[in-house]
């Protein structure tokens, strides 16, 4: 079983350390904030939803619940009462024990306080509805390998946060962002979030069918990563300048293909297939 830490960040924000792999959640600026501005208002979740008659988010990498909890709440104020369509949150990850170490301590973390109960509901039925407006459903597994057995609606945005490619490189893989590509909607706008802004990891999504774009600034992290199924969407998407003047010149820009990951610059057959990517060689109108 994973082992944890409570750790207190610069900010003096409390989060949570994972031992094994040892790595921070959200080291920047914390759990709650860190999912409101990468996540929630970067997805411009709540504004979707409210459009959609039946939008899906997948949470893939569920952790200690920020960034479920971060939705819930940005959902609960902007969602009206009689809203007739209820949104849906698929929460995936291997394990609860993270979420039952921040149970264990709500009080210091403080995001999750208000949210004991639906989580112990969540954990111990698999399933737990939040008035009439909201579903939040718990899957756990390996989503790596199941997730070609899924038989799930095609989410309309995804919160992708498991831990890094360096402690938990499947989930990073060409071969996983390949089948996660291909589970999406190809007539549903769907976008995905994430805090990186690895080359590699930009070049491994846009080589499994994604369109990538730079995210959001972070705290002191200037941009993350955002992706999509739709080139029109990103309002930033990386163009041949990111091409030529960073993954040409870059010692780690080869997909992820073989576990573990050798650091590597792109072959040049790779480089030729990526520079055929759509996003690269046309500009888009942003649409979003």
């Amino acid at each position: 079983m994973e082992s944890f830490e409570l750790v207190e960040l610069q900010n003096g924000v409390v989060s949570l350390r994972c031992l094994e792999p040892r790595e921070t959640f959200h080291p920047g600026i914390g759990p709650a904030e860190e999912a409101r501005i990468l996540h929630v208002e970067q997805q411009q979740l709540v504004e979707r939803a409210l459009l959609s008659r039946d939008f899906v988010i997948w949470d893939v990498g569920l952790g200690a619940a920020a960034n479920a909890i971060a939705a819930l709440n940005a959902l609960q104020i902007g969602l009206p009462e009689d809203h007739p369509h209820p949104v849906v949150l698929q929460s995936f990850d291997k394990t609860t024990s993270p979420l039952e170490f921040a149970l264990e301590n709500a009080a210091s973390l403080g995001y999750i306080v208000g949210f004991e109960d639906l989580i112990r509901e969540l954990v111990a039925k698999g399933e737990v509805r939040i008035g009439k407006r909201i579903i939040w459903r718990l899957h756990l597994g390996d989503f790596s390998t199941d997730i070609e057995a899924l038989e799930l609606r095609a989410p309309d945005a995804i919160f992708y946060d498991p831990y890094s490619a360096k402690g938990n490189p499947e989930m990073w893989s060409l071969d996983n962002f390949s089948k996660l590509f291909a589970k999406l909607d190809p007539d549903r706008l769907c976008l995905l979030t994430n805090y990186t802004a690895s080359t590699y990891i930009r070049v491994t999504l846009m080589m499994a069918g994604f369109s990538v774009g730079y995210g959001v600034q972070v705290h002191k992290k200037l941009h993350t990563t955002i992706a999509s199924n739709c080139p029109e969407a990103l309002l930033r998407p990386l163009d041949n300048e990111w091409l030529v003047d960073r993954v040409r010149i870059s010692h780690s820009s080869a997909p992820l293909r073989e576990i573990p990951y050798e650091i590597a610059p792109i072959s040049d057959a790779d480089y030729a297939r990526l520079s055929l990517h759509p996003q690269l060689s046309s500009q888009f109108p942003n649409q979003l």
